[in-house]
């Protein structure tokens, strides 16, 4: 299980691909390389297993792709990893912290990431599994492992409503900041984190908010200093909103809103904001013959190895519909247990050997 140099040569995937073969067998590739992902790197490096992580974007992606000033709703140790101190300026760090922390533990540990490498399949093989990878700039490679993690959280998923204009120019499923959009008419759809921190920075960058939200009430799972802060906000009437409601369609300069009751009327805005939720890539999941049951939970057992021999899942990847029920602080976990069983049947089978 040691590191060995690491070896490419043409070759052709399912008989018609032309892809840049790894001639090198991994013993483990870790899909993702964010917080979940690069625990399990420490702990493969550390068990000196020949390892390499495949991250879509940058390192922890996800963790970038927040809002800009976002803070995080747990405390500075139950982010870190490896063992790695986690130093913020206040009880709990924001974004910018988080993100210099994963760089620096990702450097320090000298990981084996390669960023920009898109997962978009996953085979089983008979010495393990051949997943297709396509790089950056739109050539395509093949990685061969003994054992797969996939650790590629949710986030990157956007929950897509299926309505007209949702892809169109001024539509987002990402809030960064409010700034480019003071003085501007903006909608936000959504009633949870993601939504009540756009609406409450949109409306202090001095953006004209209006909230259109499906339910009847802003969810109980916001955080619990900014549900009291958006509710108080609504009832001013600084920020407006529009509850038992849902956008049928979104045009460029206005939405079509529905009521409950079936009443449909048109709303004025410059940029719409779709925070509706996020699910993990369940199509990676289930092309690799991953079983999805109940609310698209992966089947796995105590040591997150799926139905699948040998493809393991940590994190909220494989906990489809119910990723309130996963973080960082319980992914981090899922990972050493993962490592820890994959680094067992390794040794076991050098020793049939």
């Amino acid at each position: 299980m040691q590191k060995h140099p690491e070896i490419f040569h043409k070759g052709h995937l399912n008989g018609n691909t032309c892809v840049t073969v790894c001639s090198m067998m991994y013993d483990l590739i870790i899909v993702g390389g964010g917080p979940v992902g690069l625990a399990a790197a420490i702990e493969a490096k550390r068990a000196k297993l020949n390892y390499v992580v495949l991250e879509k974007g940058c390192v922890v992606n996800a963790v970038f792709d927040y809002p800009t000033y976002m803070t995080f709703f747990t405390t500075s140790e139950l982010l870190e990893i490896g063992g790695h101190p986690m130093v913020s300026a206040r009880e709990k760090p924001d974004r910018k912290e988080a993100l210099q922390y994963y760089r620096l533990v990702t450097q320090r540990e000298n990981l084996n990431l390669l960023q920009y490498h898109t997962v978009n399949a996953i085979h089983p093989a008979p010495a393990g599994f051949t997943l297709e990878v396509e790089r950056k700039d739109g050539s395509m490679g093949a990685f061969e492992g003994r054992r797969v993690l996939v650790a590629t959280g949710y986030y990157d998923n956007p929950l897509m409503l299926g309505i007209p204009g949702e892809d169109g120019e001024n539509v987002s499923h990402y809030y960064t900041e409010g700034h480019p959009f003071w003085n501007l008419k903006v909608t936000v759809m959504g009633a949870g984190n993601s939504a009540a921190d756009a609406a409450l920075d949109l409306y202090r960058q001095g953006a004209k908010v209006t909230m259109v939200v499906r339910a009847p009430h802003l969810k109980n799972t916001i955080k619990y200093w900014v549900k009291p802060d958006l509710e108080n906000r609504i009832k001013e009437g600084s920020i407006t909103a529009h509850f038992n409601s849902t956008v049928q369609e979104i045009l460029d300069d206005r939405v079509r809103v529905q009521t409950e009751g079936g009443e449909t009327w048109e709303l004025e805005t410059d940029f719409t904001f779709a925070l509706t939720g996020y699910r993990p890539n369940i199509a990676l999941l289930e092309g690799a013959g991953v079983h999805l049951g109940e609310d698209l939970v992966a089947q796995m057992n105590e040591h997150f190895e799926t139905n699948v021999q040998g493809l393991f899942i940590c994190g909220s990847a494989g906990f489809g519909t119910r990723t309130n029920q996963v973080f960082i602080e319980n992914g981090r976990d899922h990972a050493l247990i993962a490592v820890k069983e994959i680094v067992a049947q390794l040794e076991w089978q050098e020793l049939r050997v």
